[in-house]
């Protein structure tokens, strides 16, 4: 882990160099675990072209020094023998005799802003904004290997609460049975707020499971993940009570078709907005057009929804081999029910390999 987290600051100074940034103040939780690799809850990492420091108080400091290797461990607090937050700042820039801090804007709130600006007069502040994000989209083979797990946790826990799919039992039940279960084979925890939406509710893109019974020839969306190690995977699949009537497994066809044409676009060199289209394009030519309101796809990694996104707008990124991204196109259709399909997917040099081992053949229980 030292290695990859040594590469990382090597490369985050020198993208720094590039962008003509003198020192860089990471307040972005999620960025500052990838740069330092400290989980901690409270902690913000300074960095120069010669210095890497990590300011924390003193609930963290032990826990601190072990899992950020690569930064100097500051504590800061209120004691007499200790020195504020912003103290650390400002001497750490002044000793360097840089005049210029970026900061991350959306990290940073106003009145953080107006703080920072009082106490380190005299410095120029410039906002910053995706340098650590850019980062993090592509994916080592550490990164790799903790979101395979996450994703193995999840497909272990689904798979056991299928029986639990029945006549009788709630949407919230589903949803626990599933955190439980994920939790027992060694998951930190849920990914998100799980989506279990059975019969009309599966029209709610993101219907969280309520307490709404399960009935005999419902439709019912699942969408969860796990996460492991700060990792996350997601995916979703869609099953039948009982039985599935003709236009129940009509709109599941268009939808795995949807979701195949999009896996077979995802590889180097296509853009997110490619991907969302050959998905897209199914869908409408089967006329459900209006019923696909969001995005194919997004990155998932430290966070559950990241770069790059693939969509219909603002999806002109090229993919590269190592991003990890979702495939879940989807038909909702108010007042009756809808169908999604979701895989994690890793983009490799020669296309995709989908990391959810779990069949997506038209499932009834």
């Amino acid at each position: 882990m030292k290695e990859a987290l040594e590469r990382r600051l090597s490369i985050l100074r020198q993208r720094l160099s590039d962008s003509g940034i003198d020192a860089l103040l990471i307040m972005d939780p999620l960025n500052r675990v990838y740069i330092s690799g400290f989980r901690g809850s409270a902690g913000d990492l300074l960095v120069t072209a010669d210095g890497a420091w990590l300011l924390t108080d003193f609930r963290y400091v032990e826990a601190a020094t072990g899992e950020a290797p690569c930064f100097e461990v500051l504590r800061c607090g209120p004691k007499p023998e200790e020195k504020p937050f912003l103290d650390h700042v400002r001497d750490i820039l002044s000793s360097r005799n840089i005049n210029r801090l970026s900061f991350e804007a959306a990290a940073v709130t106003y009145k953080q802003y107006e703080t920072l600006k009082t106490a380190c007069e005299g410095v120029e502040l410039q906002p910053s904004e995706g340098i650590v994000e850019g980062l993090r989209v592509v994916k080592d083979e550490g990164e790799i290997s903790l979101i395979r797990k996450a994703v193995a946790l999840a497909e272990e826990a689904y798979k056991a609460t299928l029986p639990l799919v029945k006549p009788g039992v709630s949407e919230r039940e589903i949803a626990l049975e599933l955190e439980i279960l994920m939790r027992r084979k060694g998951a930190e925890g849920a990914a998100f707020d799980f989506i279990v939406a059975a019969g009309e509710r599966g029209a709610l893109p993101h219907g969280l499971a309520s307490d709404r019974l399960i009935r005999e020839g419902d439709m019912v969306v699942l969408d969860f993940g796990a996460r492991y190690q700060g990792y996350h995977s997601d995916m979703t699949r869609t099953v039948f009570v009982g039985g599935a009537t003709e236009r129940q497994q009509t709109v599941y066809e268009v939808v795995l078709r949807a979701q195949e044409a999009a896996l077979d676009r995802v590889r180097p060199g296509v853009t997110g907005a490619e991907v969302d289209a050959a998905a897209r394009d199914i869908i409408e030519a089967a006329g459900y057009g209006a019923n696909f309101g969001h995005g194919t796809g997004h990155g998932v990694g430290l966070n559950i929804h990241e770069g790059p996104r693939l969509s219909r707008t603002g999806s002109e990124e090229e993919l590269q081999a190592g991003m990890v991204v979702t495939v879940e196109p989807g038909i909702y259709i108010p007042g009756w029910g809808g169908v999604r399909i979701e895989d994690t997917v890793l983009v490799t040099s020669g296309g995709c390999e989908v990391l959810c081992r779990t069949g997506k053949g038209l499932t009834i229980i």
